[in-house]
């Protein structure tokens, strides 16, 4: 089968790939781009681990063929830090306790700061409501909600 030639800004940087027409976005960052911080849960859109922005909308990357990411800009969770500093979404999941195992963080955190630059002052429904497509097994909801809500406090002030 023949290779595609995609273009695309991936966490601000350009970058371009070839894949095939039928592989998807979250196999071709994993595998071929080495964004290993998405992961693949459910590989069927259910879980959100492989949760990913494009153009500024939240997306299941295990869902999106990677010949759709050309020309788009796409932000993963390996792109919420600075070189000096951890996204305050991330530090509150530290200060918070809100993650375990590790498979569903990423998602959590990409679909987190999505809502946030979407809503920077949600009320608990709407963070519960934004983030009721990601799936944990380990940590219960309320540490992540409870995370989401001071990460939310603290964009706040600092804008």
């Amino acid at each position: 089968m023949s290779k595609i030639h995609i273009q695309t800004t991936i966490n601000g940087e350009p970058t371009e790939f070839l894949c095939e027409p039928r592989q998807s976005l979250l196999e071709v960052l994993r595998e071929t781009l080495g964004f290993t911080g998405t992961k693949e849960g459910c590989n069927d859109g259910n879980c959100g681990a492989c949760s990913i922005v494009v153009d500024g909308v939240l997306v299941d990357s295990c869902l999106m063929l990677a010949v759709e990411a050309d020309g788009k800009q796409i932000g993963t969770v390996e792109g919420l830090a600075s070189p000096d500093s951890l996204h305050p979404v991330q530090q509150k999941f530290l200060e918070h306790a809100a993650l375990q195992c590790g498979i569903c963080t990423p998602g959590f955190l990409v679909a987190s700061k999505a809502l946030l630059d979407h809503n920077p002052n949600p009320s608990e429904h709407e963070v519960r409501h934004w983030l009721a497509g990601n799936l944990c097994r380990c940590t219960g909801y309320d540490k992540i909600i409870r995370a989401v809500l001071d990460a939310a406090e603290e964009v706040r002030q600092s804008a």
